[in-house]
């Protein structure tokens, strides 16, 4: 079945330009709050919800885009390297992307993608054998594109890239494949890698004592959802993925750091700030890479930076965004 992209209208107007209209990024803001505070659709309304438009992708594979809208504009992805620009309002199409993807690639979940990031007139993303594109936004003009790794090896790339302070930051896909993880920044204008974080530890690291022989080199810990940022603190948050092999541990003994776990990046640098494991020696494939969100809470009677997660291991966690301490954990599930 082809995807199509439907947007509902009620018997009000909808407004997208805007500052409360826009969404300009993955997770709403960099916070990932994923709110928006537009009240024209509500509880009184809701059953008056008509299609306004349908805009078909032509396209045979899975949709997990998350668009964003900025000043009247969609942008969007989809499989397949693919990627649109429409008119908010109408559905009428501006510009397309596409470009094939190269044969051979070995994907755990297909060729999905989640969607773009923007910082003036120039639009990033990544593209599934692990490159990260630039366009711009006003004609879909490629501007550079950069290597992340070499998908002959296993790797890919989903995740919707973060806007930070002039840099595109995203994440890699892969870890089924014995792969290594890392998160890693890119200059928005020229698309030359700034830094480049590994999300496991290698034997100069004093996480490396968490694994066993040489089993860091293929560990996993894959960061294919995107994470947020703190201004204040300069720090960027990410979630990682399982270990590799994800459902057998025997060889890799250790607690295997920093698969399933939350990571704190200093911005400019890309160094390690902070890190927490929910999962030691993961062997249930329990991801960390739900979308961390950023709040101040009040615990204890003391406002608390946090950050707050639903993590596949069935609990719910909050954590002080300055240094990493748990706060608390509460179960979502039945967790046995």
């Amino acid at each position: 079945m082809k995807r199509a992209f439907v947007l509902f209208a009620c018997g009000v107007f909808v407004a997208f330009a805007g500052e409360s209209g826009d969404w300009p990024t993955y997770g709403k803001n960099h916070a990932g709050w994923r709110y928006s505070e537009l009240d024209a659709i509500n509880t009184g309304n809701i059953a008056q919800l008509t299609p306004a438009w349908i805009r078909q992708f032509g396209s045979n594979g899975g949709n997990e885009t998350t668009p964003i809208v900025v000043d009247g504009m969609m942008y969007l992805t989809g499989s397949g390297n693919t990627a649109w620009a429409l008119d908010a309002r109408t559905g009428h199409p501006i510009w397309s992307y596409r470009k094939p993807a190269p044969s051979g690639l070995n994907l755990c979940c297909g060729q999905v993608n989640r969607g773009f990031a923007k910082i003036g007139d120039s639009l990033f993303k990544v593209n599934i054998e692990g490159t990260v594109v630039a366009l711009d936004a006003k004609s879909g003009t490629v501007l550079w594109e950069s290597k992340q790794a070499d998908y002959k090896k296993g790797y890919s790339a989903t995740a919707a890239p973060l806007a930070v302070k002039n840099m595109v930051v995203v994440g890699i896909a892969g870890a089924e494949f014995g792969t290594r993880g890392f998160v890693e920044a890119y200059d928005s204008k020229t698309g030359e890698r700034r830094w480049r974080f590994y999300t496991v530890a290698a034997e100069d690291d004093p996480g490396a004592k968490t694994w066993s022989g040489d089993a860091w080199k293929r560990g996993g810990g894959s960061t294919w959802i995107t994470g947020t940022y703190d201004a204040e603190l300069n720090l960027i948050y990410w979630g990682t993925g399982n270990p590799g092999p994800d459902m057998n541990g025997d060889v890799r003994p250790g607690d295997n750091l920093y698969t399933c776990s939350m990571i704190a990046l200093d911005a400019d640098t890309g160094k390690l700030k902070w890190h927490f494991q929910f999962t030691p020696h993961d062997t249930h494939d329990w991801d960390a890479i739900s979308d961390p969100v950023l709040a101040d809470l009040t615990i204890g009677g003391k406002r608390v930076k946090a950050l707050i997660q639903a993590n596949r291991n069935g609990f719910f966690y909050a954590l002080d965004r300055t240094n990493g301490k748990f706060l608390h954990a509460r179960p979502y599930t039945k967790v046995t």
